[in-house]
């Protein structure tokens, strides 16, 4: 069992949204995201999606969407990401998920000897960059829904099996300073962190390693539309 990430997909199918408009690494993205995926992923394998799923802003208009990347291969594990609007509550979306989609919000989830937790996130500030009072109340509270998923998996893991933590937003910022999201992963031992959100950025490590742990950008831009493969 292979595991393979890939995040911002944002899908259209019922509403189309073209893509295109960012730049041209996004003209027939999904062909090359799809063409790839259908290359390395297998039945039993395993495709986290680290949030921004759909630009659906009602649950049913994703039924399309979900429909669409039910015909690839694998297990796909999905994470709410800051344009997920659809997404207003977990147990809403598991009812409408096709089979072989699993949804994650403060709990976690095991496959043999992987265990998958994960949540959106917030914007890391800056060195000295002061935040607002309103992004310093969501930033707390996904520190505890961090604090949550990670519990989750950690009840879960029995016999040292991988622990991949999913997060939409980057858990650091760019000079990749400590935070109270890395901060937790570090205390609950989690084996490799996914991420997304960012676009656009030439210059930026897609993978790095923090303090032993590997941490991975899997933006469908920045990863040329192709799937990482994490484990």
């Amino acid at each position: 069992m292979k595991v393979f990430a890939i995040s911002d997909l944002h899908l259209s199918i019922n509403n189309p949204k073209p893509m295109d408009i960012f730049g041209p690494v996004w003209e027939g993205y999904l062909d090359k995201i799809f063409a790839d995926w259908k290359e390395k992923v297998t039945d039993e394998d395993i495709v986290l999606l680290a949030g921004d799923f759909s630009w659906a802003m009602k649950l049913e208009e994703t039924d399309e969407d979900f429909k669409l990347l039910s015909t690839l291969p694998g297990k796909k594990v999905i994470i709410r990401g800051n344009h997920d609007y659809w997404w207003k509550s977990i147990s809403a979306v598991r009812k409408v998920l096709p089979s072989g989609f699993y949804a994650i919000q403060n709990d976690a989830i095991k496959f043999d000897n992987v265990i998958i937790c994960g949540t959106r996130g917030w914007t890391v500030p800056e060195r000295n960059a002061e935040q607002s009072e309103e992004n310093k109340k969501i930033y707390d509270r996904e520190v505890l829904r961090l604090e949550l998923t990670l519990q989750a998996a950690d009840k879960l893991r029995q016999n040292g099996e991988e622990l991949i933590c999913m997060m939409h937003y980057p858990p650091t910022n760019f000079s990749k300073d400590d935070s109270d999201f890395t901060r937790l992963i570090e205390k609950y031992n989690v084996s490799k962190v996914v991420f997304g959100h960012l676009h656009g950025l030439k210059k930026i490590e897609t993978t790095f390693v923090k303090n032993g742990i590997p941490y991975f950008l899997t933006s469908c831009d920045i990863a040329d539309n192709r799937l990482i493969q994490i484990v």
